[in-house]
């Protein structure tokens, strides 16, 4: 018998993440709301918002969708949304609950690594979190996440954790390894990125290997700095604007290591870091400075520093030197985090695993 699933979607979802794994568990069927249409087999339902400010809030939205009201929960199974503070969560929540027919049983996905997230203390979003003590699964994407539903005093019998994956026939590793020094930054070029520190890195690196070049992709409050780096012809930086999959894919095949230099801000720490999987899933060895949990999105014998202030872009050169300077060292790297990848961290298994979770609390409340 198919799930039915509804998904509502905060406004500003990222495509190919959540919902699109939702569309990916098997023998499920998935009614999306959502603003903009959505990657995946599934039903979608083109949502507006009610959203007071324009700005996305990380770990929640202040928004609420429209349609919602229009869908009967009676008609679904389960209903499901992205992070317990996200105000479209605490809207589900009160939605299964209304009208007399079958109730859908409620699912919350999670990333959120801060255990004190200072949101929670905001009304409308510790209400949104409120609500969800009584969901019957939170599906954590990082150990972290686990650590943190523990601290706020949820049920350790509804959590379970499934790492994400990333499709390993998209991401896989280019036929001829790149021998140029190239050095792939792929994220939102915003402070908490820390492209401007790559940026300063990079010219480091290239006093020791003048033809090390930057190529970076992604859209943000930055992208005016890098653009400047890129219209210096001597500075060895392209900006290729934001990329689809296919696009980052054939990006970092054509690349030799792949960075990132994030940091920490207030009400936000480096939760996982997908593209580190899919540099991974390439073959590319990662330079990174440590954040959050970004340590659980990568293998054993990268290189992921620990250094603190002003020594962060010294040390970052250093190691993307080291890395441009061994081409037998980023081989040997470079299969072994694709084989990690691929044992961890492929798309379908993983999502094979997340809808194993829900078959689980299925049973548990004879649902199915």
């Amino acid at each position: 018998m198919t799930r039915e699933l509804l998904w509502v979607s905060l406004p500003d979802q990222r495509p190919r993440r959540e919902l699109f794994y939702m569309s990916l568990l098997g023998d499920t069927h998935v009614t999306a709301l959502a603003r903009d249409e959505p990657v995946g087999d599934l039903t979608w339902v083109p949502s507006t918002y009610r959203r007071p400010i324009k700005r996305f809030i990380e770990a929640g939205a202040f928004a609420w969708v429209n349609e919602l009201r229009d869908q009967d929960p009676a008609e679904f199974d389960w209903v499901a949304s992205l992070e317990l503070c996200s105000l479209v969560t605490g809207q589900a929540s009160r939605w299964r609950r209304r009208g007399t027919g079958r109730r859908p049983l409620q699912a919350v996905v999670t990333w959120e690594n801060l255990a004190r997230q200072p949101l929670y203390r905001v009304p409308p979003y510790r209400q949104a979190l409120e609500s969800c003590r009584g969901a019957e699964l939170l599906l954590c994407m990082v150990d972290a996440a686990r650590d943190h539903l523990l601290e706020n005093r949820f049920d350790d019998a509804v959590i379970r954790v499934v790492k994400p994956g990333v499709d390993t026939e998209i991401f896989t590793p280019a036929h001829d390894i790149a021998d140029r020094p190239r050095v792939a930054f792929v994220s939102p070029l915003a402070e908490n990125k820390g492209i401007d520190r790559i940026l300063e890195a990079m010219r480091l690196v290239r006093r020791e290997i003048p033809e090390a070049e930057l190529v970076v992709a992604g859209r943000g409050p930055l992208e005016g700095l890098v653009r400047a780096a890129a219209d210096d012809p001597d500075g060895g930086v392209t900006l290729m604007g934001g990329l689809d999959a296919d696009g980052v894919g054939d990006l970092l095949r054509s690349a030799t290591v792949f960075t990132t230099a994030p940091r920490p801000t207030w009400k936000w720490e480096e939760q996982f870091g997908l593209a580190y999987v899919e540099a991974q899933a390439c073959g590319l060895p990662v330079v990174t400075t440590r954040c959050g949990s970004n340590h659980e999105a990568i293998a054993p014998g990268n290189d992921l520093l620990d250094v603190e202030g002003s020594d962060q872009v010294e040390a970052l050169a250093a190691s993307l030197v080291g890395w441009l300077s061994d081409a037998e060292r980023r081989r040997r790297q470079g299969e072994a985090n694709r084989a990690w990848v691929v044992e961890h961290h492929d798309l379908l298994t993983q999502c094979r695993r997340m809808g194993e979770a829900f078959a689980e609390m299925e049973r548990l409340h004879g649902a199915r």
